[in-house]
């Protein structure tokens, strides 16, 4: 049996509303394999408009669990993530999307980065954000073995081309902090991961990328995988933009050609 990493300064955090089987599916495959490999803290919080008592049944026990009753069914995750983030009292802290599954190594890489003070933020990939496909996805459901999805990388499709800054990223909890937290102007999915990445830019915080893929567990696309509303999204661009032209004026160079979507 392999020693599990120790992340014992890092607390992962995962809002989630299960939306479908494959989101249900897709966290508890997450779970285990962070669990698998690392000797950490992993809170979840479920929103929903009742506790059917499912996912604490199933989740691992060393998991924090807690549940929140929410009729809106649109998922708020920056005000869910702040409210989180104020539980948190670790020095470390680690933003990670329900179906997103990523290498070791470069989870590993990314909290030495933080804990040698290389960085504030840190994402554990670089360029490939990876969408597994329907059929890979239930072969690693099948397996468990991460291999499958490395073995075959060059068979997915890449989401966020070319710089995406969504999925997952770990940081320094007192640079999160200062930098705001999540920006709760963003409700529901899209461009929220964008903002966020402008404003450390923006505010001077030192951002690195670990080589290496993001795997994103695929599923149904909902209305917490999609804009709901034209207007809504038309805001969201309009910040992003707003953001990005803020660095400019302030002398920052992003690596980013295009504004990010997630």
């Amino acid at each position: 049996m392999e020693l599990l990493t120790k992340l014992k300064d890092l607390t992962i955090i995962i809002p989630v509303r299960l939306d479908s089987i494959e989101r249900l599916e897709n966290i508890l495959a997450t779970t285990h394999f962070l669990l698998s490999n690392f000797e950490t803290n992993i809170q979840i919080a479920e929103f929903s408009s009742y506790n059917n008592g499912l996912l604490e049944k199933l989740l691992d026990k060393s998991i924090r669990y807690t549940f929140q009753e929410d009729q809106d069914p649109i998922l708020y995750r920056t005000r869910f993530l702040n409210m989180m983030s104020g539980t948190v009292d670790s020095k470390l802290v680690a933003v990670w999307d329900t179906d997103v599954i990523v290498p070791t190594d470069q989870v590993d890489k990314a909290v030495e980065l933080l804990m040698i003070g290389e960085a504030d933020f840190v994402y554990p990939y670089e360029k490939q954000f990876l969408d597994t496909s329907p059929i890979l996805r239930k072969l690693y459901l099948e397996e468990g073995n991460i291999g499958i999805l490395e073995q075959n990388s060059k068979k997915m499709k890449e989401m966020y081309h070319p710089n995406p800054v969504g999925g997952a990223f770990l940081a320094k909890m007192e640079a999160y902090q200062l930098a705001g937290l999540e920006n709760e102007d963003f409700f529901g999915w899209g461009m929220e991961d964008g903002e966020r990445f402008y404003r450390w830019e923006n505010l001077g915080f030192r951002i690195k990328r670990v080589p290496g893929p993001l795997f994103h567990l695929s599923h149904g696309r909902g209305i917490n995988s999609n804009f709901h509303t034209i207007d809504q999204q038309f805001f969201k661009r309009k910040e992003v933009v707003g953001v990005r032209r803020n660095n400019s004026a302030n002398g920052f160079k992003s690596n980013n050609e295009q504004v990010p979507t997630r």
